[in-house]
């Protein structure tokens, strides 16, 4: 076994462990019935078209727009922290109806998940125009 092979073993281990560990909390927890099976497979089939039809195009097209920029550093960083707010702000962005309990989500989640997006738009614009004024300068 070469090393690198024993590398990829020793990093795969602990996602394979965490993915045995969720699927043993789903069974145990909520003993689905054959119903929830099947709006679970429905709703991981619906995750993959969306992440291969929607976030991988958008993400290559992105890249395609970034180009070989001398701001490409900077550009993924800003989409890379955009993206990850997205991401932590879905499940509170789509969740139905109205909690039982207001103070559960206490909060305008959109207009927060917002101004987070502007607040990341503005500071990548600020160092993109730092890293070009430094550019001008050399």
């Amino acid at each position: 076994m070469t090393r690198t092979t024993l590398l990829r073993l020793l990093l795969a281990a602990p996602g394979l462990a965490a993915a045995g560990f969720g699927i043993q909390q789903f069974v145990e927890r909520t003993r689905p019935d054959l119903s929830d099976a099947w709006d679970l497979t429905v709703w991981l089939g619906g995750a993959v078209v969306l992440h291969d039809g929607l976030l991988v195009p958008a993400v290559l097209l992105l890249g395609l727009l970034i180009g070989r920029s001398r701001l490409r550093p900077v550009l993924r960083g800003g989409l890379l922290t955009g993206g990850c707010l997205t991401l932590l702000a879905l499940p509170l962005l789509l969740r139905p109806g109205s909690p039982k309990n207001p103070t559960v989500l206490p909060r305008d989640y959109w207009v927060s998940w917002s101004v987070a997006l502007v607040v990341t738009a503005v500071v990548t614009g600020v160092v993109a125009g730092v890293a070009l004024a430094r550019g001008r300068r050399n």
